[in-house]
C-alpha cells in the first residue's frame, strides 16, 4: 500500500507518497481502505519531530479517516467487511490502508458523505470529551471558543448551538460571517488582543475552550464568569505561563487540560461510543454538520501542511485518496 512518510522532521516538503508494508487488521481490530484522512495540527507537530506517535501505532500521520471495512479480526462481532465507517486513530491515516481497534470505528452519520466524514471522528471526539463530558457546559450557558474558523473551532460552534448554549468565539475577521452562520453570537478578532474585555463586558464566559496554552491563560481567567471552566486542548501559544491563583479562586473557576491521542484505549473507546449516541443525533438531523475548506489528494499532503499552516482556512483539511 501507499502512505504518506516524512523522511526527516521538517517543513511540509518532507512528506512523500510513497509504498510500505500492508496494514493488517489484528485480534479485534478491522482493517479500513481509506477514503479520506482529516489534517490535524497535531499532524504538523509529529512531521516537525515534536510529537511522536504512541508505541504500536503506524510511524506516518493522520489521527482521523473513513473508508471502507475491507478485513475484520478475529473477535469482532458489530462490523462487517463492506461496512462505510470513520475511525478515530492513534496514527497511519494518511495511507491507503488503516488498521484501528474495532471500538475507536463509527459509523458515518446519516447525510454525510463516507468522504467528508474523514473530518468527524478527532474533533467530535476532542469536543464532547472536553467542553460537555469535563467541563458539562450546560445549555443556557455562555461558552468561549477560540480558534473558531479551524475543525475543532467550526464543529464545536455548531454542537453548542445544537444543545442551547450562548457562543462567543475567537477567529480572524475574514471567517466571521460564515462562524455567525453557523450560530456564533458574538465574533471577536483575536489579533486586536481585546477579547477578555469583550466577553467580561457581556458577562464572561461559563465554559472556555483553549488552543492556545500560556499566552491565554491570564486573559481567559479574566474572561471567565463565576464558576466558570476552562478547557486547554492546545499550546500554540505556549507550554508554561503564570497563573494567578488568587483571580482564579476569587471566581470559583477551574482549568481542566487533557489531550485524546495519549488517552488509555479504554478511555478512547467510551468517548468514541458517546459520540456515536449523544453528537451523531445532532448531525442527523441536520442542526450540526462537517465544515470542510477544501479536499486534497493524499499524494500532495505537503501542500495540506502548507495550507494549515499558512492559516485562514475555515474548517476541516481533508485528503483524499480517490
Amino acid at each position: 500500500m501507499r502512505a504518506v512518510v516524512a523522511s526527516e522532521p521538517g517543513g511540509p516538503e518532507v512528506l512523500a507518497w510513497t509504498e510500505v508494508p500492508d496494514a493488517v487488521a489484528g485480534a479485534g481490530e478491522v482493517l479500513i481502505r481509506v477514503a479520506a484522512a482529516g489534517v490535524n495540527r497535531a499532524d504538523l507537530l509529529q512531521r516537525q519531530g515534536h510529537y511522536p506517535p504512541p508505541a504500536g501505532a503506524p510511524s506516518y500521520p493522520g489521527l482521523e479517516c473513513s473508508g471502507t471495512i475491507v478485513e475484520v479480526g478475529d473477535g469482532v462481532t458489530r462490523w462487517r467487511t463492506g461496512d462505510e465507517v470513520c475511525a478515530l486513530l492513534s496514527g497511519g491515516g494518511y495511507a491507503e490502508l488503516v488498521a484501528v481497534d474495532a471500538g475507536l470505528v463509527m459509523s458515518v452519520p446519516s447525510g454525510v458523505s463516507t468522504v467528508d466524514a474523514a473530518g468527524l471522528p478527532e474533533v467530535a471526539a476532542t469536543v464532547w470529551s472536553n467542553v460537555f463530558a469535563a467541563a458539562a457546559l450546560a445549555a443556557g450557558e455562555t461558552f468561549l471558543v477560540h480558534g473558531g474558523g479551524g475543525g475543532i473551532g467550526t464543529f464545536a460552534i455548531q454542537l453548542a448551538v445544537a444543545r442551547t448554549a450562548r457562543v462567543f468565539t475567537t477567529a480572524r475577521s475574514e471567517s466571521h460571517e460564515r462562524l455567525r452562520a453557523l450560530g456564533a453570537e458574538v465574533a471577536i478578532d483575536y489579533r486586536e488582543g481585546r477579547f477578555a474585555d469583550i466577553v467580561r463586558e457581556l458577562g464572561g464566559a461559563d465554559v472556555i475552550l483553549d488552543n492556545m496554552g500560556a499566552a491565554y491563560l491570564a486573559p481567559n481567567i479574566d474572561a471567565l464568569a463565576p464558576d466558570g471552566r476552562i478547557v486547554v486542548i492546545g499550546m500554540q501559544g505556549g507550554r508554561k505561563g503564570d497563573l494567578d491563583l488568587g483571580r482564579l479562586m476569587a471566581k470559583r473557576g477551574t482549568i481542566h487540560a487533557a489531550g485524546l491521542r495519549a488517552r488509555p484505549l479504554r478511555q478512547r473507546v467510551s468517548i468514541v461510543a458517546d459520540v456515536e449516541s449523544q453528537v451523531w443525533p445532532h448531525i442527523a438531523d441536520g442542526t450540526v454538520a462537517p465544515v470542510v475548506d477544501t479536499h486534497i489528494p493524499m499524494s500532495e499532503a505537503s501542500e495540506a501542511h502548507a495550507r494549515m499552516e499558512r492559516g485562514g482556512h475555515v474548517g476541516k483539511i481533508l485528503l483524499t485518496t480517490g
